[in-house]
């Protein structure tokens, strides 16, 4: 109970020194506006009447509201979410506190002096600093403050100007996951994607936890807290000019010499060399989707390539926005179905192979990418055919366009009922 009393006794007297300070602003102020208008010669000082004289002494401010209507000094009423600066008045073991210009000064005390300490070690009384408003008044009538959090918005502003700079800083490994690797400065944590790692560090992002290396920014976003790094961006700079311009000459229709530099589910990713100068190449990746491996149909492309081996593509497209070429090798080769009637006429007989059986009938491979249906209603009974199995077939119907081609069968016998 003594304690409580203590504290609060403590808080009283903050409260009363506060606005003493605050009094005698406005009192300054007030003595220095009559200095400004007191008449300058003694004759006009003894040629007041004592009426005037007596006007004169009732006309002096007894309270705060006429103290401030006599001088025009205004009082700032701070705002939740506000970013101010104030002077510091008081720094103590357990508080600071600063002139805000308000009808009380500011306090960072409890949680918001702990994470400042190192902050305030730094501070002297007579700093200005900014200061971010917790509580403009809280239930005890105390207005306040955070050192940290005004640090932290500066922070983020000084972080969208590095992004619009390009400035390089140093970043500290904190933590390893799948996507890539956490990382932090000055009390802010960022995110190093794998995708923005040098060759150096793909599969060893454990090597720089703990230890500071180099970033630029790629990207910020102080209201969804997202700050993003490329290390590569700096260990790769060089390359990644080289890469810029290639991308300039680079056109659809193009045709590069590449190698193979990743195999995934739905593509192959291919490293292109783009002829810069003479003696110089630009590497840039480009993605050959499996759609664009083959003429025929790709179930895996580990079956048609492998990391490292030298290929040939052709550029269908450029995507300015990642940097990358879509790419195709199927493109290189003469497209089957371009003159697909003169070699397949309706009504035709011809042999291939059958590569799949589906409920609603079986496809046939006439030739690479040239496949055929022979709808189940077209398949008696007892002949189904297998797949693997060489089959005789004529051709029903085709369209050049859908790329779509109507097969029947070639009976050896008529089955009864068959039409």
């Amino acid at each position: 109970m003594a304690r409580k009393s203590l504290e609060l006794s403590k808080q009283a007297k903050v409260k009363q020194t506060a606005k003493k300070i605050t009094l005698e602003k406005v009192q300054k102020k007030t003595d220095s506006t009559e200095k400004k208008t007191k008449p300058s010669s003694s004759k006009s000082k003894t040629s007041k009447s004592p009426q005037k004289a007596k006007t004169a002494a009732s006309a002096k401010p007894t309270t705060m509201a006429e103290l401030l209507a006599i001088t025009g000094y205004e009082l700032k009423a701070p705002k939740h979410g506000q970013v101010i600066e104030g002077v510091v008045t008081d720094i103590s073991k357990k508080m600071v506190l600063l002139d805000i210009g308000g009808k009380t000064e500011g306090m960072v005390v409890d949680k918001e002096y702990e994470v400042a300490i190192d902050l305030i070690k730094g501070l002297t009384i007579g700093d200005t600093v900014k200061v971010f408003v917790v509580s403009p008044e809280n239930d005890r009538g105390q207005i306040l403050l955070s050192l940290r959090r005004a640090s932290l918005d500066r922070k983020w502003e000084q972080l969208a100007e590095y992004l619009e700079t390009g400035k390089v800083l140093e970043v500290e490994g904190a933590e390893v996951n799948r996507g890539g690797l956490v990382a932090q400065t000055e009390g802010i944590r960022g995110f190093v994607p794998s995708s923005q790692f040098s060759r150096q560090f793909l599969g060893k992002m454990d090597q720089l936890l703990g230890k500071k290396f180099k970033v630029k920014i790629i990207e910020v976003d102080k209201d969804k807290n997202r700050l993003i790094f490329s290390e590569r961006h700096v260990s790769e700079a060089d390359a990644m000019a080289q890469k810029a311009s290639a991308l300039k000459k680079v056109k659809a229709g193009d045709t590069y010499k590449g190698v193979v530099s990743g195999i995934m589910p739905f593509g192959v990713f291919v490293t292109v060399d783009v002829p810069l100068t003479k003696d110089k190449l630009g590497k840039v990746e480009g993605l050959v989707h499996i759609s664009e491996i083959s003429w025929e149909k790709v179930d895996d492309p580990n079956r048609h390539f492998r990391v490292g081996e030298a290929l040939d593509v052709m550029v269908i497209g450029v995507n300015e926005d990642t940097g990358k070429l879509n790419l195709s090798v199927k493109r290189l080769k003469l497209d089957p179905w371009q003159e697909i009637d003169k070699k397949y006429v309706v009504g035709n007989k011809v042999t291939g192979k059958v590569t799949r059986v589906a409920p609603f009938g079986v496809f046939v491979t006439l030739e690479p990418g040239v496949d055929g249906l022979i709808h189940i209603s077209k398949i008696p009974t007892g002949q189904e055919p297998k797949v693997g199995e060489d089959i005789d077939i004529f051709v029903e119907s085709l369209d050049k366009e859908a790329r779509r081609m109507s097969l029947g069968m070639v009976l050896k016998e008529v089955p009864v009922g068959y039409k």
